[in-house]
């Protein structure tokens, strides 16, 4: 019994990895998260079920969009129902696994951001893998009893801790030259951004960070404190 929910526990933390670690080695995350797939009976019969009558061939037509034209980059959807979100993301994960799709060529494909391989891998990882990830975890609760309850006081710590630093960096960012159009963007931002973490809506506050995380560095104000904000957010 301990070894079945072992294997299950492998694969959350290696794409837990892939959520809360570097580009470089997010391939080998992916690999290992596949490893844990086939090593598991409880997630192959997932997988094979989710699978089973998906079209993944279609699904890539709707849901990886390439860039009209140069200038602009190309989006990944993810599907509205659950089973095709975990049918379809594993079937990415198999296809950048096998080299069908190359991973760099992957990011600044369809998560192009200045060119940069890190800023595109952290989009890639919050939008795509982490509702992924915690799809799959709500799929085996008692992979995790014990430790849901000490998980959730994690995160609910993480996002108190979020909303104070928040409220930190919103008068900081007050204080820079700003021109109009800028200021009124992290305005905007941050009504965002502390409305999700009032309401402890994870996933509305990954990605409007991952648009802060932009503004940052369009704006030249990276700080250790929005540091230390993305951080935390990795543990949600």
């Amino acid at each position: 019994m301990e070894e079945k929910y072992e294997n299950i526990r492998k694969f959350i933390e290696a794409c837990s990895e892939i959520v809360e670690g570097k580009y470089l080695n997010a391939e080998q995350h992916i690999s290992e998260a596949l490893s844990a797939v086939a090593a598991s009976r409880e997630l192959t019969e997932l997988f094979t079920a989710v699978t089973q009558d998906f079209n993944y061939a279609e699904a890539k037509q709707n849901y990886l969009r390439p860039a009209e034209d140069k200038n602009r980059r190309g989006r990944v959807y993810l599907p509205l129902e659950r089973p095709d979100i975990l049918a379809f993301v594993f079937c990415l994960f198999v296809d950048l696994d096998a080299g069908v799709l190359q991973f760099n060529d992957f990011l600044l494909r369809y998560f192009y951001i200045d060119g940069s391989y890190t800023a595109s891998y952290t989009m890639f990882a919050d939008r795509v893998v982490r509702p992924f990830r915690d799809i799959v975890r709500d799929c085996f609760p008692m992979a995790f009893k014990g430790g849901h309850d000490r998980l959730r006081d994690e995160q609910d710590e993480a996002m108190g801790k979020i909303a104070e630093l928040l409220l930190v960096e919103r008068a900081r960012i007050g204080g820079l030259a700003l021109s109009a159009d800028d200021r009124a963007a992290a305005d905007l931002l941050f009504c965002g951004l502390l409305a999700a973490a009032g309401r402890k809506d994870a996933a509305d506050l990954t990605a409007l960070l991952a648009g802060y995380r932009y503004f940052l560095r369009a704006a030249g104000g990276e700080t250790e404190t929005g540091a230390e904000i993305f951080r935390l957010a990795g543990l949600l």
